[in-house]
């Protein structure tokens, strides 16, 4: 899972639209994925660091917890219904955003296509 959110962060690298729709975030995000922990330091709309948790000493803004089950569908070229979207795991009861909400809604279209940048860009064989 770390290497995808590294992924994750060589890719934003090389989008500079999403390098412009961030600009202005900087926070630490926790995602948590079937308990693993992970946060993803943003600075200025650069993810700077990965680092795998659990830790009580690392202070995040906002919080995404799932499934890695869910995670992974969401992470298809073209997600199912429900698992396009990190609301569409809320409402389908697969996923959970905790914290401070406004500075996700916020920058909503830039964590959203942030994440999505692990999708696959073809389906794989059967």
């Amino acid at each position: 899972m770390i290497d995808t959110f590294r992924h994750i962060q060589h890719q934003l690298d090389e989008t500079p639209h999403l390098l412009r729709l961030g600009r202005l975030f900087s926070e630490t995000v926790l995602i948590e994925v079937d308990g693993a922990e992970f946060y993803l330091t943003f600075e200025k709309g650069h993810i700077v660091s990965v680092v795998e948790g659990p830790s009580r000493k690392t202070p995040w803004r906002f919080a995404l917890r799932t499934d890695a089950e869910a995670l992974a569908k969401f992470w298809r070229p073209r997600p199912a219904p429900g698992f396009h979207d990190i609301f569409g795991l809320v409402k389908i009861g697969r996923g959970r955003v905790d914290g401070d909400i406004l500075s996700l809604v916020k920058n909503l279209r830039f964590f959203k296509e942030v994440l999505s940048l692990a999708r696959a860009t073809t389906e794989p064989t059967a």
